[in-house]
């Protein structure tokens, strides 16, 4: 069976990628590649549907794509836990919304090793890096590994030193010190450095290529049409949940 795909965002640096991922797969066809500004009825009789444009353009596009019973993978940042949780009651029984921070296995197992390490250590912050046009910052997967370590610490009930006052230690989600840069050259890095008595652990995930995120995208893009609910990260599709 070939699945007929549209990508939302295909005239950005990942969604182009996209599409020459779609193109060059046996089982995948490109349906409609739109930009954020394309009219979403060009989405209508695709098998699944991915977004990678921006939060303001990526709301529409899902509730959309819902009523028009498309599936949809989102790896548009800006999706927090608020916006998930007011998404996922309006997903009807019969659909599936995979969203994705970050495509990158490796990233994904970082995010992984991560909430291990919450539960042995009290002190956290995250460093991470992009290229310079990326827009949001933090990004969608720094805040993604702030919300599951926080949700470590706060089972813990452990008191971290993170202070929202300190506005030269960036933004601070739940009790998580995030620091975005961006810069030319860079494609994306992200490190979670946890302080302990006499010790740091330092979990550092570094992308060099876009090619990074091929095993991600095509892995959801293969199960959306066959998910069900709301499915936040590839962590349930790698049996890390």
């Amino acid at each position: 069976m070939t699945l007929a795909v549209s990508v939302y965002g295909a005239t950005g640096r990942l969604g182009s990628h996209i599409c020459e991922l779609v193109n060059d797969a046996e089982d995948l066809t490109l349906h409609s590649a739109l930009s954020s500004r394309s009219s979403l009825e060009e989405i209508a009789g695709a098998d699944v549907v991915i977004d990678v444009t921006h939060i303001d353009a990526s709301e529409p596009l899902v509730k959309y794509a819902l009523q028009a019973g498309v599936p949809v993978v989102v790896g548009t940042s800006g999706w927090n836990a608020e916006r998930l949780a007011q998404l996922a009651p309006r997903i009807p029984d019969d659909l599936g919304v995979l969203v994705v921070p970050n495509f990158s296995i490796g990233s994904v197992l970082g995010t992984h090793l991560s909430t291990i390490a919450a539960r042995f250590f009290d002190d956290v912050e995250i460093l991470e890096a992009h290229h310079a046009s990326k827009v949001d910052a933090p990004s969608g997967t720094a805040v993604r590994t702030a919300e599951r370590i926080n949700e470590v610490l706060v089972a813990r009930d452990a008191s971290p030193q993170a202070n929202a006052d300190a506005t030269s230690r960036g933004e601070t989600i739940g009790r998580v010190s995030v620091h975005a840069m961006r810069l030319p050259g860079v494609v994306a890095e992200q490190r979670v450095i946890f302080g302990g008595t006499g010790e740091t652990l330092d979990i550092r995930h570094l992308t060099t290529s876009s090619t990074a995120y091929d095993r991600g995208i095509l892995l959801a893009l293969r199960i959306a049409p066959e998910a069900r609910g709301l499915i936040t990260g590839l962590d349930e599709l790698l049996e890390l949940s």
